[in-house]
């Protein structure tokens, strides 16, 4: 599966990109920015394993471990990545597994409207189910062909193309379903729960009524 997630056309800017395919503040760096907040783990392969929990249709946690996660079927996209620090990759080709394979595998009970995405030393970061459900929603293993850096996620990196990618973890472990929303980490530190970059929905401030729970 291929999905264009790019807006073109428009006005050229100076750089030769399409005026309207860029976000809000973004610009274009030269290779891939590493960011993140604290050390770089270390992957155990007999020792990982991903789950989905929470309010799961059956009432039970769903488990993969690494060589049961490499079974599942495997998707691409084309997509673009907007970092909430203002740079943009455009045209990259992500595979992995898409979210909705693993909504069909566990899927999630009627009164679920939220998950958290859960990696390594606890970090999280919430979506609506919507936005997980979305076609370009992927936890990705390869980029341009290439697996992830462990710098860049290795083994397993959540991308969300319509959304800044602070809402998809590098080194991610599993899902929870929620029948309520509640912020994850950067959402807990003044970032916006939305994160929609093409409204530059960057911190919590910006946040409209109803936009997430209070803080």
């Amino acid at each position: 599966m291929t999905t264009p997630f790019s807006r073109i056309g428009g006005k050229k800017r100076t750089d030769g990109v399409s005026a309207d395919r860029l976000p809000p503040g973004q610009y274009i760096p030269r290779g891939w920015p590493v960011l993140h907040y604290g050390p770089v783990p270390k992957f155990k392969p007999d020792s990982w394993d991903f789950k989905v929990f929470g309010g799961t249709a059956t009432g039970e946690e769903r488990r993969w471990t690494w060589a049961d996660f490499g079974r599942l079927p495997r998707a691409e996209v084309n997509a673009d990545f907007h970092c909430v620090t203002k740079f943009s990759i455009l045209d990259s080709t992500w595979r992995g597994v898409s979210a909705s394979t693993l909504l069909s595998l566990a899927p999630p009970s009627d009164a679920v409207t939220h998950v958290m995405v859960w990696a390594e030393y606890g970090y999280s970061a919430n979506l609506t189910l919507a936005d997980f459900a979305s076609t370009g929603t992927m936890f990705v293993t390869h980029k341009d062909g290439e697996p992830l850096t462990a710098e860049h996620g290795f083994p397993l990196r959540l991308v969300v193309p319509h959304l800044y990618a602070w809402k998809g973890p590098k080194w991610a472990r599993g899902v929870e379903y929620l029948t309520e929303d509640r912020r994850g980490f950067w959402e807990e530190r003044g970032y916006h729960n939305r994160a929609d970059p093409w409204l530059e929905q960057r911190y919590s401030y910006q946040e409209a009524p109803g936009d997430g729970p209070e803080l």
